[in-house]
């Protein structure tokens, strides 16, 4: 699971062009949304259509998204469950 969060912490950054974070700045349950990082709606339909993309994820809808996006370990957990990759 380390290695997917580490995997995620990446994505973030380089989706949402995060310039002054470093993928150790996101911690595992620090929040996602209205968090230290301040992503808003659009920064969770980027990282949605980012998901989606790369591990073959739909979330489509704002319940499931908040869910999925309440923190790095959240996401990591969902995308682990979910993936057709086979992270679990």
């Amino acid at each position: 699971m380390e290695k997917l969060m580490d995997e995620l912490r990446e994505k973030i950054i380089e989706t949402l062009n995060l310039e002054d974070i470093r993928p150790e700045d996101i911690g595992e349950k620090d929040r996602l949304v209205g968090g230290d990082l301040g992503l808003d709606s659009i920064d969770v339909l980027e990282l949605a259509m980012m998901i989606e993309r790369d591990y073959g994820i739909r979330i489509d809808n704002k319940e499931l998204g908040a869910k999925v996006f309440a923190s790095l370990g959240a996401l990591a957990e969902y995308v682990s469950e979910n993936s057709v990759g086979g992270y679990g």
